[in-house]
């Protein structure tokens, strides 16, 4: 039972974060697209790079304990990896979303979330927690 407590404490501390990174993801990428034209897809490669920085310092701070067996750069890279996957299911995503289904870009942004954040709790803690 303390385990599943640890757990569940654990992934409200990963909402919160993901709730902060997911207003600054979302923020940026309405603000590109609305404000300077930038194209969705773009902005949305663009705001959720922006979001895994903070994502990344704010996660390894406040949310997983790291290995004590591995440096930060090795730790660094296994979250950029991990990321660029992230990523990658993100703008594939929004263009079958978009471009497909013809749902609104905002819209599809939150159904995007919803998915990959699924994917980066679970790989972040198999990768990167001791």
């Amino acid at each position: 039972m303390k385990k599943v407590k640890k757990l569940l404490v654990q992934f409200c501390k990963f909402g919160l974060v993901g709730t902060l990174c997911f207003a600054i993801d979302y923020g940026l990428m309405v603000l590109l697209t609305e404000f300077t034209g930038v194209d969705y897809f773009v902005s949305s490669a663009v705001s959720f790079t922006t979001s895994v920085v903070v994502n990344y310092i704010l996660s390894m701070r406040f949310v997983f304990d790291g290995k004590e067996d591995m440096s930060r750069l090795q730790e660094m890279m296994i979250f950029l990896a991990l990321s660029l996957v992230g990523l990658a299911l993100n703008q594939m995503i929004m263009w079958i979303a978009v471009e497909f289904f013809g749902m609104f870009y905002m819209v599809a942004k939150v159904f995007s979330t919803m998915l990959v954040t699924t994917y980066n709790f679970i790989s972040r803690k198999m990768f990167l927690e001791a």
